[in-house]
């Protein structure tokens, strides 16, 4: 056959590549950054902080009160998020300051799997996935132990490789880390606003300390417009995809309510749980823009908003509860960090008008793992062959929330020293506590959480979901029974 005679039937299956995009759903990923389940309003009836745009969110799609962050900390929820991958399987800690890249090349991402099929592709927020950054780096540069890196010891002019547009991402704008150096903003794969000197921080934050590494810094930094900046950012490109007959996604890791606690002044004193709180209701304004957005410019109809957070609340919650009776954590034990649930249950919401029924809640057994699988089903997708290792498509309970969850294990950690495992209604410690954040002195034994003799822990969350009864030394069937599951689950992969 001639090839002009092979143009009109390239053109026709371009069309139909085409067309058979923009028939799928566009994608919206709201990620807040160290919130806890008690966070949310609308399942916490005693919450001092109003959120009526995820309440809203809430009512028009489905809430799972049973759905959990990869790890306890940040950068692996992302990693895990991103491929449907324990991050146990690979590493547990966070990528700190300048650290290297968290994904190999050949790792499959979300953004790459939509990408393959058409969708337009945006990171707007925080990475915290690490870059290469001994790309930009002088040779012989070495950070002080004090100061960190000197604003110097990098060519700010280069390109900075190994982000996100090396791992699917069209676009990406963003500070990185909120509370690392370099106090910037990138674009792309370029920092735009050099640091010409190191950190300097003189106001107060609202709430907390700084938790700000020391590095170089922009001049002129201002940590409480990073949020604003965000969420203009994001609007603007929900804006710029009007009439590209595309599908997108936007991937939107908040840098709040993490700390530094740094509410803009419109939201400060707004809510009824001290500067977190403020910063909370700061967040909930967020995701109401977003919403906005979505509706102005047709989109809402569909496209699937997906809410969560990383990790459960920093170890400010607790003298939170004292001052102002918010309990970020809900009715669960634990913060960030912790085996316990307050570490890793999260806020999830789903809302999909064509297909997720309004005002749903469903108690069935959900991971951000499961995103992977999911919204390649819900986008008619096939993943590729040794992928998404721990992933399950959760879509049946997305459109039927009393169907029971095809997920019926996780396996939890935080550090390399710490495992639990979740299966059905029962949770083991394998650890002699589930406490890895500090709790203070005396808020056991007020709060009814008694002393821990047994070498881990066992609960029946469907009775007990605030952990406060051990069965590890009454149950020893079940303790067995979950350390051979555990043991199996991490040398062989996920149960299904």
């Amino acid at each position: 056959m001639k090839i002009s005679h092979l143009v009109p039937i390239v053109v026709l299956l371009l069309a139909s590549i085409a067309r058979g995009a923009a028939d799928r759903p566009n994608i919206v990923i709201l990620y807040a950054d160290d919130m806890g389940y008690g966070d949310l309003a609308i399942q916490n009836p005693e919450s001092k902080i109003r959120t009526p745009h995820l309440d809203r969110l809430a009512r028009e799609g489905l809430r799972f009160t049973d759905a959990h962050s990869s790890s306890g900390v940040c950068t692996p929820s992302r990693y895990a998020l991103l491929t449907g991958r324990f991050h146990w399987r690979k590493f547990h800690g966070i990528v700190n300051s300048f650290g290297p890249p968290s994904f190999d090349a050949a790792e499959l991402t979300l953004p790459e799997l939509l990408k393959s099929a058409g969708y337009r592709t945006a990171c707007i927020g925080k990475w915290h996935l690490g870059w290469n950054w001994d790309a930009i780096k002088r040779p012989g540069a070495m950070p002080h132990p004090k100061t960190g890196y000197a604003p110097g010891d990098f060519d700010w002019t280069r390109r900075l490789p190994g982000g996100p547009l090396e791992h699917g991402f069209d676009y990406y704008f963003g500070d990185d880390v909120p509370n690392f150096p370099p106090y910037a903003w990138f674009e792309n794969d370029r920092v735009i606003t050099t640091p010409t000197e190191p950190l300097t921080i003189t106001p107060q934050t609202a709430e907390g300390n700084w938790e700000a590494r020391p590095g170089p810094m922009t001049k002129g930094w201002d940590f409480h417009a990073v949020m604003p900046r965000l969420t203009e950012r994001a609007v603007a490109w929900l804006r710029e995809q009007r009439g590209s007959g595309r599908p997108f996604l936007l991937y939107f890791p908040f840098t709040s309510p993490h700390a530094p606690i740094v509410p803009s002044p419109e939201f400060a004193g707004k809510s009824r749980a001290g500067g977190y709180g403020d910063f909370m209701e700061q967040t909930d304004d967020t995701v109401g823009r977003v919403l906005a957005e979505l509706a102005a410019g047709g989109f809402a109809e569909n496209t699937i908003v997906i809410f969560s957070a990383d990790n459960g609340p920093e170890r400010y919650a607790y003298p939170r509860i004292e001052n102002f009776g918010h309990r970020s954590a809900g009715p669960l034990r634990g913060l960030k960090r912790d085996l316990w649930e307050g570490g890793h249950r999260v806020p999830f919401i789903v809302r999909w008008p064509a297909v997720v029924p309004r005002g749903a809640v469903t108690p069935a057994l959900c991971s951000q793992v499961d995103l992977m699988a999911t919204i390649a089903a819900a986008t008619g997708l096939n993943l590729p062959p040794d992928t998404a290792h721990d992933s399950h498509n959760l879509l049946p309970v997305w459109k039927s929330p009393d169907s029971p969850s095809p997920r019926r294990t996780i396996v939890h950690s935080t550090n390399a020293s710490g495992y639990a495992v979740r299966h059905d209604r029962w949770l083991l410690v394998a650890a002699k506590t589930g406490a890895v954040s500090r709790v203070p002195e005396g808020y056991d034994a007020a709060n009814g959480y008694t002393a821990n003799d047994q070498p881990g822990e066992l609960y029946d969350l469907a009775a007990d979901l605030g952990q406060r009864q051990n069965l590890y030394g009454t149950k020893p069937g079940k303790v067995s029974e979950l350390q051979a599951l555990l043991a199996q689950v991490r040398a062989k992969g996920q149960v299904r």
